[in-house]
């Protein structure tokens, strides 16, 4: 009679150096461009998670608070954790050379380059499962969970320490061959893999993510305020964009890459080869008038399966809005705000009749400076 093997009986099977140099092969043939795998320890990062929380950085992502330790504690997230395997996929997209020129250009809604195409959640998720799978292959049915920014992980941290990169001052990851043009997703899992070496940190002296923030949102190196961080005001924030930042938010509609696009380590990126990530309607540089005119069945329609969409209708128009009130007054740029100035939406109505203020208040000021060199000549 054969006996079955036990689960001890078929870990202690499992050659867990040669698994780990498959898997560097296996994720590579599904489109990462890179993997690594480290332990559960997260104490220090845990400390920094809770001074943050205490300091309010979080504003109205009240999820942050409510997790708890388990996004610091990966065992407590998934039972039987031991190690996690965390994944990058490149996202720069072709128009990524274009973002200063869009930037600079006031009649266009800038998108922060991740969220151009397919919802990434949805692509690394399938990518990852499907890595998952391959391993069962070789070890059999083990313990596993895949994320990928949809659960409290600390994913910043589990990478810098699987030897993916280091976390800048803007907080971000920060790679040596790819800058941070990318995304994350982990595997937590019960295999005792080999862990890697964590990163080494290079910022140096460097300070340009702090200095370019528009809206000062890092107060520190390594210390950023939700609060005032545009990716937050014009995604997470589900009122009212605070006045005093409405103008420093320009041009950008959903999602800020500044201290991205200023920093040295991204100089020399490539495009991502991910047809998933490809710029989808225009959104690379549409003129905000027409993204203003879009109705909510084109806006759900177009941004299906996107990232954009988390923002919803109503956030849609009120980033626009507040775009639109900081635009050079033109009779198009009015005429669109006129269009949704009686808008069923309270808060729509609110940031629409902020920037036709700010028009009034120009074309006031205007004419008194025009008033005073007409009487001195």
């Amino acid at each position: 009679m054969l006996e079955c093997a036990t689960p001890t009986t078929r870990m202690n099977a499992i050659d867990f150096q040669t698994l780990r140099t498959d898997i560097d092969r296996w994720s590579a043939e599904l489109g990462f461009q890179r993997v690594g795998v480290t332990g559960v320890e997260l104490g220090d990062d845990e400390a920094h998670l809770l001074n943050w929380l205490d300091a309010g950085f979080h504003g109205q992502m009240d999820y942050m608070a409510r997790h708890g330790l388990r996004r610091s504690r990966p065992a407590e997230l998934h039972a039987g954790t031991v190690r996690v395997i965390s994944a990058r996929m490149d996202y720069a997209p072709p128009a990524l050379g274009n973002a200063w020129h869009v930037l600079d250009d006031d009649e266009k809604g800038y998108v922060a380059r991740y969220a151009f195409g397919r919802d990434y959640h949805k692509v690394l998720r399938h990518r990852l499962q499907k890595l998952a799978d391959r391993i069962a292959e070789v070890t059999g049915p083990f313990g596993h969970r895949v994320f990928t920014d949809s659960a409290p992980v600390l994913e910043k941290a589990l990478a810098r320490n699987a030897g993916l990169g280091w976390i800048g001052k803007h907080t971000l990851l920060l790679s040596r061959d790819a800058g941070s043009w990318f995304f994350l997703g982990e595997i937590y899992t019960d295999l005792p893999l080999p862990i890697d070496t964590p990163a080494s940190a290079h910022c140096g002296t460097c300070t340009r993510c702090i200095e370019i923030c528009p809206t000062r949102a890092i107060v520190a190196p390594y210390k950023l305020d939700a609060r005032r961080c545009i990716s937050y005001l014009t995604i997470e924030l589900r009122g009212s964009i605070p006045e005093e930042l409405r103008a420093p938010i320009g041009n950008r509609i959903f999602g800020c890459d500044d201290c991205q696009l200023i920093c040295p380590w991204n100089k020399f990126v490539q495009s991502t080869p991910e047809a998933d990530f490809a710029p989808r309607h225009g959104l690379d540089g549409a003129a905000l008038v027409d993204l203003f005119a879009w109705s909510e069945r084109e806006f759900l329609d177009r941004t299906e399966g996107m990232a954009i969409r988390r923002t919803g209708y109503e956030g849609w128009l009120r980033n626009i809005a507040v775009a639109l009130g900081n635009a050079q007054r033109s009779e198009r740029v009015i005429a669109a705000l006129q269009s949704r100035a009686e808008h069923p939406s309270a808060l729509v109505r609110e940031h629409v009749a902020w920037a036709l203020q700010q028009h009034a208040q120009r074309r006031d000021r205007a004419g008194a400076a025009a008033s005073r060199i007409a009487a001195s000549e």
